[in-house]
């Protein structure tokens, strides 16, 4: 028996055995149950490997997209995440709808979390490695360049990056009919 167990582990790759543990890890995880409770439209997508916490304070909009490790936590009590239609977020975007208190003298991690919401807009880009915080709106159609820190609401249509994030530009009318033309 011996034999025969060392006569198949030599004749199947060693990477097989590494995805099952891997599709064990992924089942494992709580993130599933997260994902049950999501409240989404239709043809949204996301990678296996992004993090919901307290899904069921997070609405995605039909179209959306969210990118491999980004990680998408509503708040403990009442910070709300919405996405609105065909929002589009590259690898490792974080947004998080709480944040620690700040107080002097007081470790941040035994203050109470501030919990506000976020709207991410429809058609809307989040570069690789955005972070957005609790309390921002970002704007329908405007784009966030990858690395920002989105601190501030962003207005529709706005290009912004940086950080904190600022407005940068704008989307023009040229590109929108170059897309539509691309589009047809």
């Amino acid at each position: 028996m011996k034999r025969v167990l060392h006569a198949v582990g030599s004749l199947i790759d060693p990477r097989v055995y590494l995805h099952g543990l891997r599709i064990l890890h992924f089942y494992g995880y709580a993130h599933v149950s997260q994902v049950r409770r999501l409240t989404r439209g239709a043809n949204v997508s996301f990678a296996p490997n992004v993090s919901f916490r307290n899904a069921e304070r997070i609405t995605i909009g039909a179209g959306t997209h969210i990118g491999e490790y980004s990680t998408i936590w509503a708040g403990n009590a009442t910070g709300r995440i919405t996405f609105g239609e065909k929002a589009l977020l590259a690898p490792r975007v974080t947004v998080t709808a709480s944040n620690y208190g700040t107080a002097r003298g007081v470790p941040p991690m035994d203050q109470p979390k501030v919990e506000q919401d976020i709207v991410i807009g429809a058609g809307t880009w989040l570069g690789a490695d955005v972070v957005v915080l609790a309390g921002v709106t970002i704007g329908d159609g405007a784009i966030v360049a990858a690395g920002a820190v989105v601190t501030r609401d962003i207005p529709a249509d706005a290009i912004a990056g940086g950080v904190p994030a600022k407005v940068i530009g704008w989307r023009s009318d040229a590109a929108a009919a170059e897309a539509a033309q691309g589009a047809a």
